[in-house]
């Protein structure tokens, strides 16, 4: 996603709408269904044990080096009820693998055939630089939307028979002799297609955030975890993969502003555009950015990527959060908050300081700085990297890096499926820095510091109550 106040600073397209069992409906589309009236519920997830099977645990969540466990060794399942015993059937049901260097069934070098799910404005800008950067096709395509599906297959060539829509055009999609998919769809929906993507042998190009609440992280990861090095996954954080970006963490790491003392974060953007009038299910989806439960709201939809550099430069996680927020100035679509202030507790008594705003008039800035006892690293999405102090370093300008930092991830993804080159693990820090968003949303919305631990062991369970009519048609042709 685009990381600018404006309105390409989301992946914006039509999403995918939820199914009343993220289990029970699979492979039913077309079957009637409906749902709650209009508006999110955010609760208190419930410890439950599915009907007819064992109590389950969540797997240990280890930190962004690999090191020390994140908070409890283990995490009891709950929340997400269906969606939790959809995962737990995904990855323990057996793996459909191919070799990462086999495109096909063909020798590496070929061209990776790619199919997109979400395809809006986030799906297009992807599916083109796939084409434009790597041998790759985009063959077929997904959305909720038959308008969006049918507006990017013919910008894209793709044939009538690979265009799906409905609740469950997804799987259709995944049905299809594809390698790869890259899934550019809202937020909510991120766990249930990868892991039925990963359940169906294909590699997976992910945007961030990956999910929006804690139990949707964790069967991201546990899914990836059963799917081991047999298949490539990758966040779609520019950051991570931008020369400038590593170079600093480099230099934080090795000691050149010394011991870390404070971090100043913010993220601080002009409101976005809505894509149709408010008020409707469907205008909903359309306007999923606006959408608590759909994007998770925007300290866990957009300012992850500031969030994710703090974890990045600190090697680690919060141990707490305070904080507070609300929506004041842009009252006029969705239910998404318009600003947030957190603090955040490292170890060794490190503090971040973090404020978002996505309402701002003639101010834009999205920044990580970290003042360490020997030097300063003052790092810009969309501007200049240096460290200041003792052991100063000039860096450089990030200029671009919306684009540039998403072709890196996608060639560095086609050379792992493709050539079977080493492409390391976005996940881990991925998971990390979305409980850490997520920890943040929490506290702000309760307004009281909240621990790690208890963000991992009561997560909030996310229900849209969306009412959508689920009997379209699969395909959009």
């Amino acid at each position: 996603m685009d990381c600018r106040g404006t309105s390409r600073d989301t992946h914006a397209q039509g999403g995918q709408t939820p199914r009343v069992s993220r289990l029970d409906r699979r492979g039913q589309q077309g079957r009637g269904h409906s749902w709650s009236s209009v508006g999110s519920t955010f609760r208190s997830g419930e410890h439950i044990s599915i009907p007819g099977r064992p109590s389950m645990r969540y797997p240990q969540i280890t930190n962004i080096t690999g090191g020390s466990p994140m908070g409890k060794a283990e995490v009891q399942r709950l929340g997400r009820r269906d969606f939790l015993k959809h995962a737990t059937v995904a990855t323990t049901a057996g793996w459909t693998i191919i070799k990462p260097g086999s495109v096909r069934g063909t020798p590496a070098n070929s061209r990776l055939e790619l199919g997109i799910i979400g395809s809006g404005g986030r799906g297009e800008f992807i599916g083109k630089l796939f084409e434009q950067h790597t041998n790759s096709k985009v063959v077929a395509l997904h959305d909720y939307f038959a308008d969006r599906v049918e507006a990017l297959g013919g910008k894209l060539s793709v044939e009538a028979q690979a265009r799906f829509t409905g609740l469950d055009g997804y799987r259709a999609l995944l049905d299809r002799p594809i390698d790869a998919v890259a899934i550019e769809s809202p937020p909510y929906f991120h766990p249930d297609q990868t892991i039925a993507a990963l359940g169906a042998g294909k590699h997976v190009f992910l945007a961030k955030p990956i999910a929006v609440d804690v139990p949707g992280c964790l069967a991201i990861q546990e899914a990836a975890r059963k799917a081991g090095d047999r298949l490539a996954l990758l966040v779609d954080f520019q950051t991570r993969r931008d020369p400038l970006f590593r170079e600093a963490a480099k230099r934080v790491h090795r000691g050149d502003i010394g011991a870390p003392v404070l971090g100043h974060v913010y993220y601080h953007a002009g409101r976005l555009n809505p894509k149709v009038p408010d008020g409707s299910p469907t205008a909903r989806v359309r306007n999923w950015v606006f959408d608590k439960a759909l994007s998770g709201d925007i300290i866990v939809e957009q300012n992850i990527h500031v969030i994710d550099v703090a974890n990045w430069y600190l090697q680690g996680h919060p141990l707490k959060a305070q904080g507070t927020g609300g929506r004041k100035a842009r009252v006029d679509v969705g239910d998404c908050w318009d600003h947030f202030v957190v603090t955040f507790s490292y170890p060794n008594d490190v503090l971040v300081d973090f404020s978002s705003a996505q309402f701002a008039k003639g101010y834009d800035d999205i920044r990580i700085r970290t003042y360490g006892a020997g030097g300063t690293v003052d790092s810009a999405y969309d501007g200049d990297v240096r460290i200041t102090g003792d052991t100063a370093w000039p860096g450089g300008s990030t200029k671009g890096l919306y684009e540039s930092g998403a072709v890196s991830n996608i060639k560095d993804f086609h050379a792992a499926v493709v050539n079977q080159q080493p492409l390391g693990d976005t996940l881990t820090p991925s998971v990390a820095s979305n409980l850490t968003a997520i920890l943040g949303r929490l506290a702000a919305y309760e307004n009281r510091p909240v621990s790690w631990d208890e963000m991992l062991e009561s997560p909030l369970e996310i229900d849209p109550k969306l009412d959508l009519p689920s009997d379209g048609p699969t395909r959009a042709a």
